[in-house]
């Protein structure tokens, strides 16, 4: 995956803002809890209207400012991830059309182009994904854990409780659900292999009368990919009921300590809500976290499959090859003695071929089935 950032060498500037941005969006985000704690100690308690008014203004003031930092730092992943994935797809796709015939075959024209089209787009979304949540989500939940210890030592504790069990949550359902996310990439690799296979061989197919058994082949491979996508969504489905039931425990355990704490004068009730803020905050970060790290384990694996076709060497190569003069009688191709054979073939398709084509001049191959003509 590494190798694939060097495609954010000309978008650094946006590599840099977005996620600063998104720390600064975070700043005012840990702020509002803090601020409605002094609504209701000071103003509500006190029945201070006024105050109630410009600490309601600041509530505002701090949304326009969060929200304003969120949109810069949206547009500014958003344009560096576009411009990496059209760099990765510019340079991919030149380095396709430099491989030859037998690596084509090798490959496989069908994977080439899933990975050329959904591997490249996993990998720009997780560029983007990336840039916006890789700071901010460790930030948020470091900063409430911070934040609710200023306010109280001993309720901390139950942030620091909760805080591993949902982190463990997450990690349990997303090492459930990522192989099941490769099997899918995979057998969408057979799909588009069977379309790309039907649409080319349409013409046998019909005169054999196969049509029936394309249908049903590439109807069982697409119930097995519903199949394997509807595991996957039903496991992935179980993260927000797991976590929010974690969370909704931990802020019955901060209202009812928090309430005897507050019986006895060491917090306010302010504070307590700040609490049940900063944990909802820690909740949000964490499942904003587990998108991140599935994005990036996505952008992993398509990008091993990105580099396995950058590590394929083309056979046949022309860029040292150099023009030279020739009369006007030198046949414009020619071939001495050349053998030809396909990837994985036990025999050469064709064997000591020579024969030279002048300008102008038509050249016709004839012979039985078999024969070699098409190579």
């Amino acid at each position: 995956m590494l190798k694939l950032f060097r495609y954010l060498k000309n978008y650094k500037k946006e590599s840099i803002i977005g996620p600063l941005f998104k720390l600064i969006e975070a700043c005012f985000e840990l702020a509002v809890p803090i601020v409605m704690a002094n609504i209701i100690d000071v103003g509500i308690k006190n029945q201070d209207k006024p105050y109630i008014y410009k600490m309601g203004g600041v509530l505002v003031l701090l949304a326009f400012c969060g929200l304003a930092c969120s949109l810069t730092a949206q547009y500014f992943a958003a344009k560096a991830s576009l411009g990496f994935g059209t760099a990765l797809r510019r340079d991919l796709f030149k380095h396709i059309n430099s491989l030859s015939y037998a690596e084509i075959d090798s490959v496989g024209s069908h994977t080439l182009v899933t990975r050329m089209t959904a591997d490249i787009n996993t990998a720009q979304q997780g560029v983007n994904i990336l840039l916006r949540l890789f700071l901010r989500s460790p930030f948020i939940v470091l900063g409430s854990i911070i934040m609710a210890f200023s306010i109280s030592v001993k309720l901390t504790l139950i942030f620091l409780i909760i805080a591993p069990c949902l982190a463990y949550v997450i990690y349990l359902i997303m090492h459930i659900t990522i192989p099941q996310y490769k099997n899918i990439q995979k057998k969408l690799d057979k799909t588009n292999l069977m379309t790309s296979e039907t649409l080319t061989g349409a013409r046998v197919i019909r005169a054999f009368s196969r049509q029936k058994d394309e249908e049903k082949e590439f109807a069982d491979n697409t119930e097995e990919l519903r199949r394997q996508q509807i595991i996957a969504g039903r496991i992935s489905a179980l993260m927000n009921p797991a976590t929010y039931v974690i969370v909704n425990f931990a802020i019955i355990a901060i209202i009812w300590f928090g309430g005897k704490t507050v019986y006895t004068g060491f917090i306010s009730q302010g504070e307590v809500i700040a609490l049940i803020n900063y944990m909802n905050q820690i909740l949000l970060a964490l499942l904003a976290m587990a998108i991140l790290v599935t994005n990036i384990t996505k952008m992993q694996a398509s990008a091993i499959r990105i580099n396995d076709v950058f590590a394929v060497e083309p056979s046949v190569s022309d860029k040292d090859n150099k023009p030279v003069a020739t009369d006007s009688n030198a046949p414009c191709v020619e071939f001495r003695n050349c053998f030809f054979s396909y990837a994985s073939a036990e025999a050469d398709s064709l064997s000591d071929i020579s024969f030279k084509a002048m300008k102008g001049e038509t050249i016709g191959i004839i012979g039985g089935t078999g024969s070699g003509k098409t190579s």
